[in-house]
């Protein structure tokens, strides 16, 4: 229960008015390791609570600190401008019963508005990389008083190109400070860059990536090419139960395109990718989480950072090309104990990549065939033991060694 969690009256007068009843696994295990000042590697799924996991301490430090002299005390690092407008709020709802406030700064935004509320001087700033650097050149924030730095979905900030940005915030936080990063996955890079920014960190690894969904059932679908996707995505969202869907795909353009296909036949649609301006995509986000939408077409953008519940079926027109991408879209579905599905749909060219995502996460999609649009596809003819497809080209003779024999005909002596 989070009242075990020797926390401040007022956060759990405002966890209790929210609704929360008992905290969750990364919750237990992260919480007193905060409070205990620890630096933390946290590894989570999206929907476990790590958000609350990281907020509570943090609000309970600030508020143990309020005879002090104002400043920010607090740096939330996060890759996109959705998540941070998400922990901006969720944060504010967890300190209405008391004085600390927080502040988001993104791109999309007027820089000069973000100035003057800098200087009113937050507890809390959420902040994506780019903006935030912006902001220290200009000496519009300083991180001299810093207490806690945390570094959310720290694998997609790096997928994104983040690094350097991130290593020139952390030297601006010269005052001795706590390190929080927090992780869906936990390639190589990630853990070679914690070692970097992390002093003696406690580990907390709450179902390891291959291993979590289980309340998603993951099937896969196989596809002639795009025109038989496009009939097979029609017959999906026509036929299959669902209140909130996800459709993802692995370019902007081909969302474009579905969006119109989908709205011309009917559907609830909308799409969401990066060349959608922020207030685009913060009125399409509000109208899905509304049900005003209930068909998202997006591109890996949403594939993190998106907070919205009721979303209980995720199509991937498009196999995305790794592993961990594919964790991430799924992972809009089955959270926190509630079921799901994800379809995939495979065409030829991508049954060696699904294949390859099985691997990595050791599961096995389960195939389901549509029989009225039953492919003509159906897989390869012959399996290797990865479950790739065998290649069907006939191995070359292997030249022989040695001078060759000559196979000249001799010519018959004249007689």
């Amino acid at each position: 229960m989070l009242t075990e969690l020797s926390l401040h009256p007022q956060l759990i007068k405002a966890t209790h008015e929210l609704g929360f009843e008992s905290a969750t696994q990364v919750q237990e295990r992260a919480i007193p390791l905060i409070l205990n000042n620890k630096d933390l590697l946290v590894s989570a799924a999206t929907g476990s609570g790590k958000t609350v996991a990281f907020l509570l301490p943090i609000l309970h430090r600030i508020l143990a600190k309020q005879e002090e002299p104002k400043a920010v005390r607090v740096l939330i690092l996060v890759p996109v401008r959705e998540l941070a407008e998400q922990i901006e709020k969720a944060g504010a709802e967890l300190a209405k019963l008391t004085s600390v406030n927080l502040l988001s700064i993104t791109g999309g935004k007027d820089f000069k508005v973000q100035e003057r509320a800098l200087k009113r001087m937050p507890d809390i700033v959420v902040a994506t990389p780019g903006r935030l650097i912006e902001h220290l050149a200009n000496e519009s924030l300083s991180l001299s008083a810093l207490d806690v730095l945390v570094l959310d979905e720290a694998d997609r900030m790096l997928d994104m190109g983040f690094q350097d940005n991130v290593l020139k915030i952390v030297e601006h936080c010269r005052n001795p400070h706590q390190t929080l990063l927090f992780s869906a996955t936990l390639p190589s890079v990630i853990r070679r860059f914690a070692e970097n920014i992390l002093n003696e960190p406690e580990s907390v690894l709450i179902h390891h990536h291959r291993e979590q969904h289980s309340d998603i059932v993951q099937q896969i679908v196989l596809a002639d090419d795009i025109d038989h996707k496009e009939q097979l995505l029609r017959w999906l969202l026509d036929h299959e139960s669902y209140d909130k869907a996800i459709v993802f795909t692995n370019s902007k353009t081909l969302a474009a395109r579905l969006d119109g296909l989908m709205r011309y036949h009917k559907f609830r649609a909308a799409q969401l990718h990066g060349d959608i301006q922020q207030k685009g995509r913060k009125a399409t986000i509000e109208s899905f989480r509304s049900g005003k939408v209930n068909v998202l077409i997006a591109t890996d953008l949403a594939a993190r950072g998106l907070d919205v519940s009721g979303i209980d079926l995720v199509i991937n027109f498009d196999m995305p090309r790794k592993g961990d991408a594919y964790v991430h879209r799924i992972g809009r579905t089955g959270r926190a104990g509630t079921e799901g599905k994800s379809i995939s749909l495979i065409s030829q060219p991508e049954w060696n990549l699904m294949s390859s995502i099985e691997r990595y996460l050791k599961v096995r999609f389960e195939r389901k065939v549509i029989k009225a649009l039953a492919a003509n596809y159906k897989g390869p003819k012959k399996l290797k033991a990865s479950g790739k497809a065998a290649s069907s080209k006939k191995k070359k003779k292997p030249a022989l060694k040695g001078k060759p024999k000559s196979n000249k005909v001799k010519k018959a002596k004249k007689g």
